[in-house]
């Protein structure tokens, strides 16, 4: 979903999704300049390396980036971001829209002449059924985008070019909503054979077809001549190949593969952009991703809300910002919303928050008065975590901080695939989160600190029906500045009640050979992977 930026003036929005390289010291070059009046090749096999393995082919029941870094060729979307220009939403199979006076109806017309992979026509039919799918999935389906549909009441189909969208209420949020990364179109008619269908098989509409999945190995697409988009992609096609954080470093370094889109910390950066010289091509940015500590407050005792506002308090968030940015991804002091977008809160807002003042001899005091309140002066449980970077260093941290107030937490470190089971189960007492989205807009990223029984993603199983409304009241707001403040009293009921808590934001660090080009930077390592722009240069 690349292109070159078209040199229109951004928004204030989308300046402040500009990655802020650093140059020149380490060899970095701005993509920007060093594409310039370059015409795309055709041809050859992008390779690039992927942290994970996916647990599942169906972009509609997850959010994980091992997902969509190998699948999002295969897929098209109804809107996507603009590539070069986030946040600035364009069509993807929607040739145009319209938008009715009052926002309750949104009229697209698709592109014609779409074809799915096995040559069938994309209609208004296929793009009902996604959106069905995904808004009211049937029984033994998981859609972990139910939320972010919840306020459309009805899809149309006029014609088998048009889609309607009829809403219950107001949605600030639904264009952002639609260009959604993950709302891939499936085929009606596969769907209808086998609601599970895309868990498992792929079957899309996107630059490139699929051709093999070799567990712990590789993915492997291939151009499909048949795309809607004329001359695209410029790919022969691209290879995912499985890689652990420190393989990757060292294959990037030994030019055997070409890139990695998540990022690296600022110790590998240094070491592949040593290795590959003036070959090098690093791009930063701040990034919709944080880390976050997340209790089972269904079990005792972070059911009380004193033992969790208490082991929030004994973390050090800015003392860590400045140790940990050093050594890992993990950079930025934030709230619920991404530092430095136009809905985050200030430095000095934040102070008041629980857990984030910068007096840690006072905040320390008060974490083991509530402790001794509650009755767990000498509480140690099993803290959950994933076994890859940064989340180990994020855990690390975090015990280290709590011993200081005599508590004690066994570090549990389990493959991705353990790590999802035990949210999905409710099987451990407090794990170390993340969170990440395609879009800084409020109800996309709140949805993590809602109700459970509204939001699969909300995994630490509470039930607040004050932060619901909030939620509710913020998303129907049109205002932006009414909007930002309902934002505010969101993020200090969570943090206050601290079901779930943020520690650190990341920043992202991407770093590629120069000869890959035409791929967009973003805040977020999930819009910008369908690869259909991306060219090898010679």
């Amino acid at each position: 979903m690349t292109q070159e930026p078209r040199g229109r003036p951004l928004s204030r929005r989308a300046a402040l999704a500009l990655p802020a390289l650093v140059l020149p010291a380490l060899g970095r070059t701005s993509p920007a300049l060093a594409q310039q009046g370059e015409s795309p090749r055709r041809g050859g096999i992008l390779t690039f390396a992927v942290a994970a393995e996916p647990p599942t082919y169906d972009l509609h029941a997850t959010g994980t980036f091992a997902v969509m870094h190998r699948v999002a060729p295969h897929y098209s979307t109804l809107l996507r971001y603009e590539p070069g220009n986030y946040p600035n939403i364009v069509g993807d199979v929607a040739q145009n829209w319209t938008v009715a006076e009052d926002r309750l109806t949104y009229t697209f017309k698709l592109h014609p002449n779409i074809k799915f992979h096995d040559g069938t026509a994309l209609t208004s039919e296929d793009v009902k059924a996604s959106y069905d799918r995904m808004r009211a999935p049937p029984e033994g389906v998981v859609s972990n985008r139910q939320p972010s549909f919840a306020q459309i009441a009805t899809i149309e189909t006029p014609d088998p070019l048009t889609v309607a969208f009829r809403m219950k209420e107001v949605d600030a949020s639904i264009m952002d909503t639609f260009a959604s990364p993950w709302n891939s179109i499936f085929s009606a008619a596969r769907l209808r054979a086998d609601p599970n269908f895309p868990a498992r098989n792929i079957m899309g509409s996107g630059p490139f077809r699929f051709v093999e999945h070799v567990a712990g190995s590789h993915w492997v697409g291939e151009r499909f001549d048949g795309y809607f988009r004329e001359g695209k992609p410029y790919l022969d096609g691209y290879r995912a190949i499985t890689m652990s954080p420190a393989a990757m470093v060292n294959a990037l370094s030994g030019r055997q593969i070409m890139a990695e889109f998540r990022g690296f910390t600022p110790n590998e950066r240094d070491r592949i952009v040593r290795a590959l010289g003036q070959d090098a091509r690093v791009q930063e940015s701040s990034w919709m991703l944080h880390m976050i500590l997340t209790f089972n407050c269904e079990r005792k005792p972070f059911n009380d809300p004193r033992v969790r506002r208490a082991l929030s308090l004994a973390i050090d968030r800015w003392g860590g910002s400045q140790s940990l940015s050093k050594i890992s991804q993990l950079g930025q002091v934030g709230g619920l919303v991404r530092p430095g977008s136009e809905w985050s809160a200030t430095p000095k807002e934040m102070e008041q928050w629980p857990g984030y003042g910068r007096d840690m001899a006072a905040n320390r005091a008060e974490a083991k008065r509530l402790l001794k309140e509650a009755g767990a002066e000498n509480l140690s449980f099993t803290l959950m975590d994933r076994n890859h970077q940064p989340y180990v260093t994020a855990g690390i941290f975090m015990i280290d901080q709590w011993r200081q107030i005599g508590v004690k937490a066994e570090h549990q470190q389990v493959e991705l695939s353990a790590w999802y089971a035990a949210q999905n189960s409710g099987n451990f007492e407090a794990f170390v989160d993340s969170f990440t989205q395609f879009s800084d807009d409020p109800t996309n990223v709140l949805v993590k600190y809602i109700s459970y029984d509204r939001a699969e993603v909300a995994v630490a199983r509470a039930t607040d029906r004050e932060l619901d409304r909030l939620f509710d009241e913020q998303a129907r707001t049109i205002d932006g500045e009414q909007r930002k403040k309902l934002v505010r009293q969101f993020e200090a009921r969570a943090l206050d009640q601290a079901y779930a808590v943020p520690i650190l934001w990341w920043q992202r660090i991407v770093v590629m050979n120069q000869q890959v080009r035409g791929w967009s930077m973003a805040p977020t390592h999930m819009i910008y992977q369908d690869l259909g722009d991306v060219w090898i240069a010679a």
